[in-house]
Protein backbone atom coordinates (compact mmCIF):
# COMPACT_ATOMS: atom_id res chain seq x y z
CA UNK A 1 0.00 0.00 0.00
CA UNK A 2 1.51 3.36 -1.19
CA UNK A 3 1.90 6.77 1.12
CA UNK A 4 -0.82 8.01 -0.68
CA UNK A 5 -3.34 5.26 -0.30
CA UNK A 6 -2.41 5.25 3.51
CA UNK A 7 -3.65 9.47 3.76
CA UNK A 8 -6.85 8.21 1.47
CA UNK A 9 -7.57 5.55 4.09
CA UNK A 10 -7.15 7.90 6.83
CA UNK A 11 -9.57 10.34 5.55
CA UNK A 12 -11.67 8.03 4.78
CA UNK A 13 -12.07 6.73 8.39
CA UNK A 14 -11.83 10.37 9.67
CA UNK A 15 -14.97 11.43 7.66
CA UNK A 16 -16.42 8.53 9.20
CA UNK A 17 -15.96 9.32 12.83
CA UNK A 18 -16.48 12.58 12.27
CA UNK A 19 -20.26 11.49 11.03
CA UNK A 20 -20.61 9.39 14.17
CA UNK A 21 -19.53 11.79 16.66
CA UNK A 22 -22.28 14.18 14.80
CA UNK A 23 -24.53 11.26 15.58
CA UNK A 24 -23.31 11.30 19.03
CA UNK A 25 -23.83 14.76 19.66
CA UNK A 26 -27.55 15.08 18.50
CA UNK A 27 -27.56 11.81 20.91
CA UNK A 28 -26.49 14.28 23.67
CA UNK A 29 -28.25 17.15 22.59
CA UNK A 30 -30.97 18.55 24.86
CA UNK A 31 -34.21 18.15 22.73
CA UNK A 32 -37.32 17.71 24.72
CA UNK A 33 -39.21 15.07 26.16
CA UNK A 34 -42.90 15.50 25.93
CA UNK A 35 -46.07 14.32 28.01
CA UNK A 36 -46.80 16.04 32.09
CA UNK A 37 -44.59 15.91 34.61
CA UNK A 38 -45.10 13.12 36.71
CA UNK A 39 -46.26 13.75 40.36
CA UNK A 40 -46.83 10.77 42.97
CA UNK A 41 -51.10 11.15 42.86
CA UNK A 42 -52.35 12.10 46.00
CA UNK A 43 -54.22 9.56 48.70
CA UNK A 44 -56.12 10.56 51.45
CA UNK A 45 -53.82 9.40 54.50
CA UNK A 46 -55.53 8.90 58.13
CA UNK A 47 -53.50 10.25 60.80
CA UNK A 48 -53.94 7.10 63.11
CA UNK A 49 -55.18 3.91 62.80
CA UNK A 50 -58.76 3.78 64.48
CA UNK A 51 -58.43 0.08 65.67
CA UNK A 52 -54.89 0.52 67.21
CA UNK A 53 -56.02 2.02 70.40
CA UNK A 54 -53.53 1.81 72.69
CA UNK A 55 -51.66 -0.67 70.70
CA UNK A 56 -47.58 -0.31 71.08
CA UNK A 57 -46.60 2.48 69.10
CA UNK A 58 -43.16 1.85 66.91
CA UNK A 59 -40.00 3.51 68.17
CA UNK A 60 -37.65 4.89 65.40
CA UNK A 61 -35.06 1.83 65.96
CA UNK A 62 -38.17 -0.87 65.70
CA UNK A 63 -40.13 0.55 62.96
CA UNK A 64 -38.58 -1.95 60.34
CA UNK A 65 -39.53 -5.22 61.53
CA UNK A 66 -36.25 -6.63 59.60
CA UNK A 67 -35.82 -9.21 56.64
CA UNK A 68 -36.24 -12.22 58.68
CA UNK A 69 -39.15 -11.05 60.33
CA UNK A 70 -40.62 -14.61 61.31
CA UNK A 71 -38.13 -14.55 63.69
CA UNK A 72 -40.12 -12.29 66.24
CA UNK A 73 -42.10 -15.39 67.06
CA UNK A 74 -38.71 -17.24 68.32
CA UNK A 75 -39.36 -20.56 67.03
CA UNK A 76 -36.12 -22.23 65.78
CA UNK A 77 -38.14 -24.45 63.60
CA UNK A 78 -40.06 -22.08 61.83
CA UNK A 79 -37.21 -20.21 60.98
CA UNK A 80 -35.31 -23.07 59.04
CA UNK A 81 -38.35 -23.38 57.30
CA UNK A 82 -38.99 -19.79 56.20
CA UNK A 83 -34.96 -20.03 55.57
CA UNK A 84 -35.87 -22.74 52.62
CA UNK A 85 -38.46 -20.64 51.10
CA UNK A 86 -35.92 -18.41 49.24
CA UNK A 87 -33.79 -21.23 48.00
CA UNK A 88 -36.18 -23.61 46.32
CA UNK A 89 -39.94 -22.23 45.84
CA UNK A 90 -41.01 -22.37 42.46
CA UNK A 91 -43.76 -19.50 42.58
CA UNK A 92 -41.08 -17.00 43.70
CA UNK A 93 -38.04 -18.31 41.25
CA UNK A 94 -41.30 -17.17 38.67
CA UNK A 95 -41.58 -13.71 39.80
CA UNK A 96 -37.74 -13.33 39.73
CA UNK A 97 -37.39 -14.66 36.19
CA UNK A 98 -40.63 -11.90 35.71
CA UNK A 99 -38.31 -9.42 37.26
CA UNK A 100 -35.23 -10.41 34.69
CA UNK A 101 -37.78 -10.14 31.59
CA UNK A 102 -38.93 -6.48 32.68
CA UNK A 103 -34.72 -5.82 32.98
CA UNK A 104 -34.11 -7.51 29.64
CA UNK A 105 -37.08 -5.17 27.88
CA UNK A 106 -35.70 -2.11 29.71
CA UNK A 107 -32.68 -2.79 28.56
CA UNK A 108 -33.95 -3.47 24.80
CA UNK A 109 -35.33 0.18 24.71
CA UNK A 110 -32.33 1.51 26.56
CA UNK A 111 -30.38 0.65 22.86
CA UNK A 112 -32.52 2.47 20.91
CA UNK A 113 -29.89 5.80 22.70
CA UNK A 114 -27.43 4.57 20.29
CA UNK A 115 -26.52 4.43 16.50
CA UNK A 116 -27.03 0.95 14.96
CA UNK A 117 -23.98 -0.10 13.52
CA UNK A 118 -24.00 -3.18 10.57
CA UNK A 119 -21.12 -4.95 8.57
CA UNK A 120 -20.71 -7.90 6.74
CA UNK A 121 -18.20 -8.56 3.54
CA UNK A 122 -19.68 -10.08 0.15
CA UNK A 123 -17.56 -10.98 -2.76
CA UNK A 124 -19.05 -12.48 -6.52
CA UNK A 125 -18.04 -12.93 -9.99
CA UNK A 126 -19.59 -12.12 -12.90
CA UNK A 127 -19.97 -12.48 -16.75
CA UNK A 128 -21.28 -9.91 -18.91
CA UNK A 129 -23.03 -10.87 -21.69
CA UNK A 130 -21.54 -9.58 -25.05
CA UNK A 131 -24.89 -9.12 -26.40
CA UNK A 132 -25.95 -6.90 -23.38
CA UNK A 133 -27.14 -3.28 -24.13
CA UNK A 134 -26.11 -0.93 -25.54
CA UNK A 135 -24.41 -2.51 -28.56
CA UNK A 136 -20.62 -1.81 -28.29
CA UNK A 137 -20.57 -1.86 -24.66
CA UNK A 138 -16.87 -1.60 -23.45
CA UNK A 139 -17.76 -4.18 -20.68
CA UNK A 140 -20.06 -6.81 -23.16
CA UNK A 141 -18.46 -10.09 -22.91
CA UNK A 142 -16.17 -9.03 -19.58
CA UNK A 143 -15.84 -11.22 -16.68
CA UNK A 144 -15.00 -9.21 -13.20
CA UNK A 145 -14.60 -10.06 -9.70
CA UNK A 146 -16.33 -7.70 -7.03
CA UNK A 147 -15.31 -7.48 -3.67
CA UNK A 148 -16.85 -5.02 -0.74
CA UNK A 149 -16.19 -4.75 3.02
CA UNK A 150 -18.83 -2.30 4.03
CA UNK A 151 -20.05 -0.83 7.03
CA UNK A 152 -23.44 1.10 8.12
CA UNK A 153 -24.84 3.08 10.85
CA UNK A 154 -28.79 4.47 11.24
CA UNK A 155 -29.67 6.92 14.25
CA UNK A 156 -32.96 8.21 14.97
CA UNK A 157 -32.33 11.67 16.64
CA UNK A 158 -34.35 11.66 20.42
CA UNK A 159 -35.37 15.53 19.45
CA UNK A 160 -38.78 15.04 20.84
CA UNK A 161 -37.79 12.89 23.80
CA UNK A 162 -39.82 9.41 22.81
CA UNK A 163 -36.40 7.45 23.24
CA UNK A 164 -36.08 9.28 27.05
CA UNK A 165 -40.15 8.37 28.19
CA UNK A 166 -39.72 4.87 26.79
CA UNK A 167 -36.83 4.41 28.36
CA UNK A 168 -38.29 5.61 31.45
CA UNK A 169 -41.44 3.82 31.24
CA UNK A 170 -39.81 0.46 31.00
CA UNK A 171 -37.36 1.27 33.90
CA UNK A 172 -40.49 2.09 35.94
CA UNK A 173 -41.98 -1.15 34.84
CA UNK A 174 -38.73 -2.89 35.90
CA UNK A 175 -38.88 -0.84 39.07
CA UNK A 176 -42.98 -1.98 39.43
CA UNK A 177 -41.27 -5.84 38.99
CA UNK A 178 -38.92 -5.49 41.42
CA UNK A 179 -41.78 -4.77 43.69
CA UNK A 180 -43.79 -7.62 42.53
CA UNK A 181 -41.29 -9.82 43.51
CA UNK A 182 -41.19 -8.34 47.07
CA UNK A 183 -44.95 -9.10 47.37
CA UNK A 184 -44.56 -12.63 46.31
CA UNK A 185 -41.68 -13.13 48.56
CA UNK A 186 -43.30 -11.54 51.52
CA UNK A 187 -46.66 -13.44 51.17
CA UNK A 188 -44.98 -16.91 50.17
CA UNK A 189 -43.03 -16.21 54.10
CA UNK A 190 -46.81 -15.35 55.51
CA UNK A 191 -48.36 -18.00 53.87
CA UNK A 192 -45.69 -20.36 55.37
CA UNK A 193 -45.91 -18.96 58.95
CA UNK A 194 -49.97 -19.66 58.98
CA UNK A 195 -49.68 -22.82 57.64
CA UNK A 196 -47.01 -23.39 60.59
CA UNK A 197 -48.90 -22.27 63.14
CA UNK A 198 -52.41 -23.79 62.00
CA UNK A 199 -50.28 -26.83 61.95
CA UNK A 200 -48.92 -26.17 65.73
CA UNK A 201 -52.86 -25.24 66.52
CA UNK A 202 -54.06 -29.04 65.32
CA UNK A 203 -50.96 -30.69 67.21
CA UNK A 204 -52.38 -28.61 70.80
CA UNK A 205 -56.07 -29.74 69.60
CA UNK A 206 -54.94 -33.26 69.24
CA UNK A 207 -53.10 -33.10 72.32
CA UNK A 208 -56.01 -32.16 74.41
CA UNK A 209 -57.84 -34.66 73.06
CA UNK A 210 -55.64 -37.25 73.30
CA UNK A 211 -55.90 -36.33 77.12
CA UNK A 212 -59.52 -35.90 77.17
CA UNK A 213 -59.52 -39.69 75.74
CA UNK A 214 -56.90 -40.67 78.53
CA UNK A 215 -59.49 -39.26 80.68
CA UNK A 216 -62.37 -40.80 79.47
CA UNK A 217 -61.03 -44.35 79.68
CA UNK A 218 -60.51 -43.44 82.85
CA UNK A 219 -64.22 -43.27 83.90
CA UNK A 220 -65.23 -45.71 81.00
CA UNK A 221 -63.53 -48.12 83.82
CA UNK A 222 -64.70 -46.28 86.94
CA UNK A 223 -67.97 -47.08 85.28
CA UNK A 224 -67.70 -50.52 84.54
CA UNK A 225 -66.44 -51.72 87.78
CA UNK A 226 -69.70 -50.00 89.70
CA UNK A 227 -71.89 -51.19 86.91
CA UNK A 228 -70.08 -54.90 87.49
CA UNK A 229 -70.90 -53.97 91.73
CA UNK A 230 -74.45 -53.28 91.41
CA UNK A 231 -73.92 -49.45 92.00
CA UNK A 232 -74.37 -48.16 88.37
CA UNK A 233 -76.50 -49.12 85.51
CA UNK A 234 -75.88 -50.53 82.05
CA UNK A 235 -76.90 -47.04 80.60
CA UNK A 236 -74.17 -45.41 82.38
CA UNK A 237 -71.45 -47.51 80.98
CA UNK A 238 -72.86 -46.57 77.54
CA UNK A 239 -73.40 -43.15 77.82
CA UNK A 240 -69.19 -43.09 79.41
CA UNK A 241 -68.55 -45.19 75.91
CA UNK A 242 -70.14 -42.96 73.58
CA UNK A 243 -68.42 -40.12 75.01
CA UNK A 244 -65.02 -42.09 74.60
CA UNK A 245 -65.56 -43.05 71.28
CA UNK A 246 -66.82 -39.75 69.77
CA UNK A 247 -63.68 -37.85 71.85
CA UNK A 248 -61.61 -40.34 69.83
CA UNK A 249 -62.93 -39.94 66.00
CA UNK A 250 -62.47 -36.07 66.76
CA UNK A 251 -58.72 -37.10 67.80
CA UNK A 252 -58.36 -38.68 64.46
CA UNK A 253 -60.36 -36.65 62.48
CA UNK A 254 -57.78 -33.87 63.49
CA UNK A 255 -55.21 -35.63 61.55
CA UNK A 256 -57.03 -35.18 57.65
CA UNK A 257 -56.52 -30.98 58.18
CA UNK A 258 -53.30 -31.18 60.00
CA UNK A 259 -51.55 -33.30 57.14
CA UNK A 260 -52.89 -31.05 54.67
CA UNK A 261 -50.98 -28.25 56.52
CA UNK A 262 -48.30 -30.35 56.41
CA UNK A 263 -48.43 -30.63 52.05
CA UNK A 264 -48.94 -27.23 51.74
CA UNK A 265 -45.49 -26.42 54.33
CA UNK A 266 -44.34 -28.56 52.01
CA UNK A 267 -44.87 -27.22 48.19
CA UNK A 268 -44.18 -23.73 49.78
CA UNK A 269 -40.38 -25.11 50.97
CA UNK A 270 -40.43 -26.49 47.40
CA UNK A 271 -40.50 -30.36 48.44
CA UNK A 272 -42.62 -32.88 47.17
CA UNK A 273 -45.37 -33.75 50.53
CA UNK A 274 -43.80 -37.32 49.96
CA UNK A 275 -40.28 -36.25 51.10
CA UNK A 276 -41.34 -33.49 53.87
CA UNK A 277 -42.63 -34.28 57.52
CA UNK A 278 -43.57 -31.81 59.92
CA UNK A 279 -42.63 -32.89 63.52
CA UNK A 280 -45.59 -32.42 66.00
CA UNK A 281 -45.31 -29.16 68.13
CA UNK A 282 -48.22 -28.01 70.27
CA UNK A 283 -49.07 -24.45 70.31
CA UNK A 284 -48.68 -22.73 73.77
CA UNK A 285 -47.66 -19.17 73.49
CA UNK A 286 -49.37 -16.07 72.87
CA UNK A 287 -48.33 -14.03 69.85
CA UNK A 288 -45.37 -11.33 70.51
CA UNK A 289 -46.41 -7.51 70.53
CA UNK A 290 -45.88 -6.04 66.60
CA UNK A 291 -45.27 -2.05 67.02
CA UNK A 292 -47.10 0.08 64.58
CA UNK A 293 -45.91 2.92 63.01
CA UNK A 294 -47.96 5.98 61.37
CA UNK A 295 -50.23 5.39 58.39
CA UNK A 296 -48.31 7.24 56.50
CA UNK A 297 -45.44 5.53 56.13
CA UNK A 298 -47.50 2.20 54.87
CA UNK A 299 -47.24 3.63 51.59
CA UNK A 300 -43.08 3.23 51.43
CA UNK A 301 -43.45 -0.53 53.29
CA UNK A 302 -45.97 -2.11 51.33
CA UNK A 303 -44.13 -2.96 48.07
CA UNK A 304 -47.74 -3.97 46.28
CA UNK A 305 -48.17 -0.25 46.79
CA UNK A 306 -45.24 0.97 45.52
CA UNK A 307 -45.56 -1.23 42.49
CA UNK A 308 -49.07 0.19 41.78
CA UNK A 309 -47.26 3.74 41.81
CA UNK A 310 -44.39 2.82 39.37
CA UNK A 311 -47.32 1.25 37.58
CA UNK A 312 -48.56 4.67 37.12
CA UNK A 313 -45.25 6.56 36.73
CA UNK A 314 -44.71 4.58 33.55
CA UNK A 315 -47.87 4.95 32.17
CA UNK A 316 -47.39 8.58 32.38
CA UNK A 317 -44.12 8.59 30.53
CA UNK A 318 -46.34 6.73 28.01
CA UNK A 319 -48.72 9.33 27.48
CA UNK A 320 -44.99 11.31 25.97
CA UNK A 321 -44.46 8.21 24.17
CA UNK A 322 -47.81 8.86 22.25
CA UNK A 323 -47.28 12.41 22.13
CA UNK A 324 -44.60 12.19 20.33
CA UNK A 325 -46.14 11.03 16.95
CA UNK A 326 -47.11 14.33 16.32
CA UNK A 327 -43.87 15.62 15.62
CA UNK A 328 -41.21 13.99 12.92
CA UNK A 329 -38.77 11.18 12.99
CA UNK A 330 -35.30 12.66 12.24
CA UNK A 331 -32.78 10.35 11.59
CA UNK A 332 -28.99 9.95 10.30
CA UNK A 333 -28.05 7.09 8.31
CA UNK A 334 -24.14 7.03 7.11
CA UNK A 335 -22.17 4.20 5.72
CA UNK A 336 -18.79 3.29 4.09
CA UNK A 337 -16.06 0.72 3.89
CA UNK A 338 -14.08 -0.63 1.11
CA UNK A 339 -14.55 -2.09 -2.57
CA UNK A 340 -12.82 -3.36 -5.69
CA UNK A 341 -12.68 -5.67 -8.13
CA UNK A 342 -8.95 -7.49 -6.50
CA UNK A 343 -8.56 -8.56 -3.39
CA UNK A 344 -5.28 -7.68 -3.36
CA UNK A 345 -6.59 -3.89 -3.11
CA UNK A 346 -9.53 -3.44 -1.37
CA UNK A 347 -8.03 -2.16 1.27
CA UNK A 348 -6.26 0.28 -0.93
CA UNK A 349 -7.46 4.47 -0.30
CA UNK A 350 -8.72 4.73 -3.83
CA UNK A 351 -11.40 1.65 -2.78
CA UNK A 352 -12.68 3.66 -0.23
CA UNK A 353 -16.41 4.49 0.09
CA UNK A 354 -18.54 6.68 2.18
CA UNK A 355 -21.88 8.13 2.40
CA UNK A 356 -23.80 9.91 5.01
CA UNK A 357 -27.49 11.60 5.34
CA UNK A 358 -30.44 12.67 7.42
CA UNK A 359 -33.72 12.61 6.79
CA UNK A 360 -37.37 13.90 8.29
CA UNK A 361 -40.12 12.37 8.24
CA UNK A 362 -43.39 13.03 9.97
CA UNK A 363 -47.25 11.92 9.41
CA UNK A 364 -49.58 14.34 7.89
CA UNK A 365 -52.84 13.03 8.17
CA UNK A 366 -53.78 9.85 9.75
CA UNK A 367 -57.96 10.03 10.43
CA UNK A 368 -57.24 10.93 14.13
CA UNK A 369 -55.05 7.84 15.11
CA UNK A 370 -52.36 10.12 16.61
CA UNK A 371 -55.39 11.32 19.03
CA UNK A 372 -56.52 8.23 19.86
CA UNK A 373 -53.29 6.71 20.81
CA UNK A 374 -52.83 9.98 23.33
CA UNK A 375 -56.41 9.45 24.65
CA UNK A 376 -55.63 5.75 25.32
CA UNK A 377 -51.99 6.77 27.40
CA UNK A 378 -53.97 9.25 29.05
CA UNK A 379 -57.13 6.88 29.95
CA UNK A 380 -54.43 3.97 30.83
CA UNK A 381 -52.72 6.49 33.53
CA UNK A 382 -56.01 7.15 34.55
CA UNK A 383 -56.73 3.44 35.13
CA UNK A 384 -53.60 3.24 36.74
CA UNK A 385 -54.07 6.00 39.03
CA UNK A 386 -57.12 3.91 40.21
CA UNK A 387 -55.93 0.72 41.07
CA UNK A 388 -53.01 2.71 43.00
CA UNK A 389 -55.25 4.28 45.45
CA UNK A 390 -57.45 1.04 45.70
CA UNK A 391 -54.53 -0.09 46.43
CA UNK A 392 -53.54 2.02 48.96
CA UNK A 393 -57.46 2.08 50.97
CA UNK A 394 -56.90 -1.84 51.01
CA UNK A 395 -53.33 -1.73 52.76
CA UNK A 396 -55.33 0.66 55.11
CA UNK A 397 -58.32 -1.84 55.47
CA UNK A 398 -55.73 -4.61 55.88
CA UNK A 399 -53.99 -3.11 58.26
CA UNK A 400 -56.90 -2.16 60.63
CA UNK A 401 -58.84 -5.51 59.81
CA UNK A 402 -55.65 -7.26 61.99
CA UNK A 403 -55.72 -4.40 64.81
CA UNK A 404 -59.04 -5.19 65.11
CA UNK A 405 -58.59 -8.77 65.09
CA UNK A 406 -55.88 -9.51 67.27
CA UNK A 407 -57.35 -6.34 70.12
CA UNK A 408 -60.69 -8.76 69.89
CA UNK A 409 -59.29 -11.95 70.07
CA UNK A 410 -56.92 -11.05 72.73
CA UNK A 411 -60.07 -10.14 75.12
CA UNK A 412 -61.85 -13.21 73.91
CA UNK A 413 -58.87 -15.33 75.05
CA UNK A 414 -59.11 -13.95 78.82
CA UNK A 415 -62.70 -14.72 78.69
CA UNK A 416 -62.33 -18.17 77.06
CA UNK A 417 -59.80 -18.94 79.86
CA UNK A 418 -62.19 -17.55 82.53
CA UNK A 419 -64.95 -20.49 80.73
CA UNK A 420 -62.42 -23.02 80.53
CA UNK A 421 -62.01 -22.99 84.42
CA UNK A 422 -65.74 -22.55 84.80
CA UNK A 423 -65.82 -25.80 82.55
CA UNK A 424 -63.48 -27.88 84.89
CA UNK A 425 -64.82 -26.37 88.04
CA UNK A 426 -68.01 -27.42 86.90
CA UNK A 427 -67.13 -30.90 85.76
CA UNK A 428 -65.31 -31.39 88.75
CA UNK A 429 -68.19 -30.95 91.02
CA UNK A 430 -70.64 -33.33 88.81
CA UNK A 431 -67.90 -35.95 88.61
CA UNK A 432 -68.31 -35.59 92.85
CA UNK A 433 -71.82 -35.69 93.12
CA UNK A 434 -71.67 -38.72 90.56
CA UNK A 435 -69.21 -40.56 92.72
CA UNK A 436 -71.91 -39.53 96.01
CA UNK A 437 -74.94 -40.90 94.16
CA UNK A 438 -76.56 -37.49 94.24
CA UNK A 439 -77.00 -37.43 90.16
CA UNK A 440 -76.96 -39.54 87.33
CA UNK A 441 -73.82 -39.93 84.98
CA UNK A 442 -75.88 -37.94 82.25
CA UNK A 443 -74.48 -34.75 84.47
CA UNK A 444 -71.05 -35.81 84.00
CA UNK A 445 -70.98 -36.09 80.27
CA UNK A 446 -72.35 -32.94 79.80
CA UNK A 447 -70.15 -31.28 81.73
CA UNK A 448 -67.43 -33.19 80.10
CA UNK A 449 -68.64 -31.88 76.78
CA UNK A 450 -68.83 -28.52 78.04
CA UNK A 451 -65.40 -28.64 79.67
CA UNK A 452 -64.16 -30.11 76.32
CA UNK A 453 -65.60 -27.78 73.96
CA UNK A 454 -64.35 -24.84 76.07
CA UNK A 455 -60.79 -26.03 75.94
CA UNK A 456 -61.29 -26.98 72.04
CA UNK A 457 -62.54 -22.89 71.51
CA UNK A 458 -59.25 -21.71 74.00
CA UNK A 459 -57.04 -23.76 71.38
CA UNK A 460 -58.34 -22.25 68.43
CA UNK A 461 -58.47 -18.51 69.45
CA UNK A 462 -54.74 -18.96 70.12
CA UNK A 463 -54.19 -20.23 66.80
CA UNK A 464 -56.02 -17.50 65.15
CA UNK A 465 -54.30 -14.96 67.36
CA UNK A 466 -51.05 -16.36 65.83
CA UNK A 467 -52.33 -16.37 61.88
CA UNK A 468 -53.70 -12.53 62.46
CA UNK A 469 -50.61 -11.61 64.15
CA UNK A 470 -48.91 -12.95 60.64
CA UNK A 471 -51.42 -11.29 58.76
CA UNK A 472 -50.81 -8.14 60.65
CA UNK A 473 -47.11 -8.02 59.71
CA UNK A 474 -47.94 -9.16 56.22
CA UNK A 475 -50.47 -5.49 55.89
CA UNK A 476 -47.41 -3.77 57.30
CA UNK A 477 -44.87 -4.79 54.74
CA UNK A 478 -43.03 -7.50 56.60
CA UNK A 479 -40.04 -5.07 57.01
CA UNK A 480 -39.61 -4.38 53.44
CA UNK A 481 -38.96 -0.66 52.67
CA UNK A 482 -39.07 1.23 49.15
CA UNK A 483 -35.98 2.08 49.10
CA UNK A 484 -34.60 -1.30 48.35
CA UNK A 485 -36.39 -0.98 44.62
CA UNK A 486 -32.92 -0.32 42.21
CA UNK A 487 -32.59 2.84 41.10
CA UNK A 488 -31.15 1.25 37.71
CA UNK A 489 -32.71 -1.97 37.17
CA UNK A 490 -31.05 -2.26 33.84
CA UNK A 491 -27.50 -1.95 35.70
CA UNK A 492 -28.39 -4.92 39.16
CA UNK A 493 -29.19 -7.39 37.90
CA UNK A 494 -30.93 -8.93 41.19
CA UNK A 495 -32.10 -6.98 44.69
CA UNK A 496 -31.30 -5.78 48.05
CA UNK A 497 -29.62 -7.99 50.67
CA UNK A 498 -31.70 -10.63 52.53
CA UNK A 499 -30.87 -8.97 55.84
CA UNK A 500 -33.49 -5.99 54.68
CA UNK A 501 -35.39 -7.54 52.05
CA UNK A 502 -36.40 -11.12 53.51
CA UNK A 503 -34.49 -12.58 52.49
CA UNK A 504 -34.46 -11.73 47.91
CA UNK A 505 -30.98 -12.42 46.54
CA UNK A 506 -28.04 -9.91 47.23
CA UNK A 507 -27.61 -7.34 44.42
CA UNK A 508 -24.58 -8.09 42.69
CA UNK A 509 -23.72 -6.25 39.43
CA UNK A 510 -23.79 -7.53 36.05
Amino acid sequence: MSAQDIIFAKQTVKILCVDALLAVAVLFSGGCALGPKYRTPAVEIPTAYKEAGDWEPAKPNDQNLGGNWWTIFKDSQLDALELQVNVSNQNLKEAEAQYQQARAALRYNRADYYPTVTAGASASRTNVSGNAPPPGSRSAGTTYNDFVLPFDFSYQADVWGRVRRTVESSREQAQASAADLATVNLSLHADLAIDYFQARSLDAQEQLLNSTVKQYEDALELNQSRYEGGLASEVEVQQAKTQLETTRALAIDVGVLRAQYEHAVAILIGKPPAEFSLPPLPLTAPPPAIPVSVPSELLERRPDIAAAERRVASANAQIGVAQSAYFPVISLTGGGGFESSSITTLLNGPSGLWSFGASAMGTIFDVGRRRALTDQARAAYEVQVAAYRESVLTGFQQVEDNLAALRILEIEAKVQDEAVMAAQSSLDLSNTRYSGGVTSYLEVTIAQSAALADEVTAVNILGRRMANTVLLIQALGGGWDRSTLPARPECWGKLVSSARSGGVNSDLPR
